[in-house]
């Protein structure tokens, strides 16, 4: 843990002294540290599982700041559709003139699908920006996506495994969506209101750590929950943290503030595991040749496929890019379709790293982009407007 903690620390320096995202800093430092380079760190059960942990807590802490109606809009379903259909494709023509086979083909085509809400999210979060419209179309697309891509993964599985049926499909949305709607239901008409009876009683004053304890038990519900119906865990966190957004407290800040606190120790370990994760002496000539064209891939699909809906419905040329780049990165979400496909053996050792590579390399990218071009742009017309 100390180890751990000194590499996000590290990574804050480096971030600060090149003037980017504390994302980019920590993750290149977990590359150092990594089997990359110096071996220090390797990527074990026990950092999984804070990994994990962190980004379960980091989505709950985003939650409380989103409004949950902004997910039941078409224009951000649109977005998430096209988001996942012009990624998939491109992804498994890509791979096929490769000369991968096809069931390679497909999954690298489906952890294409992915997008990786955690990165943007926080990065739009240390620039202030989580309450903008583009944001809220990145967020909410990128939940619809999730569930999208549950799907895709389903449909893959079984294309390859020779499995596939409608029934299973139809099942497999139904209880996405059924967990979805449930979780909205309970927690809005339950776990919200318990809180606020929580916040009236004498033992919360005496005890007001209650309320964080209750708010933190409530979002590892939701993500187990999500886990077990085949989402992903960050999915139901989020969803728990979006169902609290609204609740008023007279002791709301201690919740909120605990959750900030967990959330700066865990998420930093949660960035770090993305870098360890990397293993450059797995990368051939060859390989990296297809690593760099994958990541394009990657990279154009989301923007031209969440971009141009966006645009389309008038957001705006700015805006839409910004629609584009944020549902770019992949992140753990991508690798961990590229192990499913690994532990079944539906992939090899050779995909399953091409599309480890193109996680960590789409996730280092778009926080650069947005930071040292969208934004700062606009907010340079914006001065030059008001002059």
């Amino acid at each position: 843990m100390s180890l751990l903690m000194f590499v996000a620390l590290a990574g804050y320096l480096i971030a600060y002294r090149v003037n980017q995202s504390a994302v980019v800093g920590i993750i290149l430092m977990g590359i150092i540290v990594g089997p990359s380079l110096l071996g220090l760190v390797t990527y074990t059960d026990f950092v999984a599982t804070l990994a994990h942990l962190g980004a379960v807590v980091l989505l709950f802490t985003i939650g409380l700041e989103f409004n949950l109606s902004n997910i039941w809009k078409v224009r951000y379903a649109v977005i998430a559709l096209f988001g996942v259909i012009v990624p998939a494709l491109s992804g498994f023509f890509l791979a096929t003139a490769f000369d991968f086979d096809f069931n390679a083909s497909v999954f690298i085509g489906t952890a294409l699908t992915a997008t990786s809400i955690a990165i943007t999210a926080n990065v739009l979060r240390e620039m202030g920006k989580l309450q903008s419209g583009t944001a809220k179309a990145i967020i909410a697309a990128a939940v619809i996506d999730d569930v999208l891509g549950l799907l895709a993964l389903s449909y893959s599985s079984g294309l390859v495994s020779g499995d596939i049926s409608s029934v299973s499909l139809i099942i497999t949305a139904a209880k996405a969506a059924g967990f979805l709607f449930a979780g909205i239901v309970l927690g809005r008409l339950i776990f919200a209101r318990v809180l606020v009876r929580l916040d009236c009683t004498n033992m919360c004053s005496r005890y007001p750590e209650t309320i964080f304890i209750f708010a933190i038990m409530v979002a590892f519900l939701y993500a187990m929950a999500a886990e077990l119906v085949g989402l992903s865990a960050i999915v139901g966190s989020f969803l728990a943290g979006a169902t609290f957004s609204d609740v008023k407290l007279t002791r709301g800040h201690v919740f909120r503030e605990g959750a900030e606190h967990l959330q700066i120790i865990f998420a930093s370990i949660f960035f770090v595991s993305l870098g360890v994760i990397m293993d450059l002496h797995d990368v051939s000539l060859g390989l990296l040749w297809f690593v760099l064209a994958l990541t394009a891939v990657a990279i154009l699909t989301k923007i031209i496929g969440c971009g141009l809906p966006a645009l389309f419905q008038r957001m705006g040329l700015r805006d839409s890019l910004i629609v584009g780049v944020g549902m770019v990165p992949r992140g753990e979400v991508a690798m961990i379709i590229a192990l499913i496909g690994l532990d079944r053996g539906l992939i090899d050792q050779r995909a399953y790293t091409a599309v480890i590579l193109m996680s960590l390399l789409t996730t280092i990218i778009p926080p650069l982009v947005l930071r040292n071009w969208l934004f700062k742009k606009k907010e340079s017309e914006v001065k030059n407007e008001g002059q």
